[in-house]
């Protein structure tokens, strides 16, 4: 990775910034985006400090028009994109019923369309490189999650559109990866929307438990750098993928008792 110019979209905490460590340790350039500014030039201290070489651009995932910008910024500074990785995500916590449709759309436009969005504006610049794209993704796009349904469909179209655009790109050099971590100590549950579209505030799990963002960017670099296609972490994230494919029926009620033991959860 050395001297390799890493696009890495939402990094100014978790895995995102988990990742801009482990490939600008590398020797990688990183180029980090956020939509807050502070948590960004915050981040991009912490790399400096490091000795990692770090550009920040401040970046809505769900525009379009401010994606383009970023591209276009990355290669007016470096001449060239040699990675993409589309980190930047939202999740929801809320019953279907009683959620505002406007949640749904918001972490779809984040989730989804962030992706598509800048694989769209990154891939002649990639071509040219041979470069790759990583996709974050999660368990939640191989098994629907109760209570987290757009979170879920936007994990599927996720990895739906990956899986299409590696294909597409077999004979160009452009390697995708999808990875897709269990659950993660980060900030994506308490920055998760509920079903006014109000900020959690804090997470419904414990936190403590779970990997941390710097083994999951560690096993997302090996991966990346073995051309694996898909990444699925955790024994209960494989488990799941494979109880789902032969006892999905089975897996309905173990999903549903598991969550319902979440705090303060609408499951009843």
């Amino acid at each position: 990775m050395k001297n390799k110019v890493v696009i890495i979209t939402g990094a100014s905490s978790g895995i995102g910034k988990a990742l801009a460590f482990e490939f600008g340790n590398q020797g990688a350039k990183i180029v980090i985006t956020g939509r807050n500014e502070a948590n960004l030039l915050h981040a991009a201290e912490e790399l400096r400090h490091a000795h990692i070489e770090v550009t920040l651009i401040v970046c809505d995932s769900s525009s379009e028009e401010q994606t383009k910008a970023m591209i276009q910024q990355t290669i007016q500074t470096y001449g060239q994109i040699d990675l993409l990785i589309n980190n930047a995500g939202i999740s929801m916590r809320s019953m279907f019923e009683t959620v505002n449709l406007n949640v749904l759309k918001q972490v779809m436009d984040i989730n989804f369309w962030g992706t598509v969005y800048a694989c769209h504006a990154a891939l002649p610049y990639l071509k040219q490189t041979k470069g790759g794209i990583i996709g974050i993704s999660s368990i939640a796009g191989y098994r629907g999650l109760p209570v987290r349904t757009g979170y879920s469909a936007s994990k599927f179209a996720m990895n739906g559109f990956l899986e299409a655009l590696r294909t597409e790109l077999l004979d160009t050099g452009v390697h995708v990866l999808t990875a897709c971590p269990g659950f993660t100590a980060s900030n994506i549950r308490s920055a998760s929307l509920v079903g006014d579209g109000s900020l959690a505030g804090s997470s419904m799990r414990e936190e403590g438990k779970m990997m941390s963002a710097e083994e999951v960017a560690h096993a997302i670099r090996k991966a990346y750098q073995a051309r694996k296609k898909t990444l699925v972490l955790t024994f209960q994230g494989k488990l799941t993928v494979f109880l789902n494919k032969w006892m999905n029926g089975w897996l309905d009620r173990m999903v549903y008792n598991t969550l319902k033991k979440e705090k303060d959860s609408p499951l009843t």
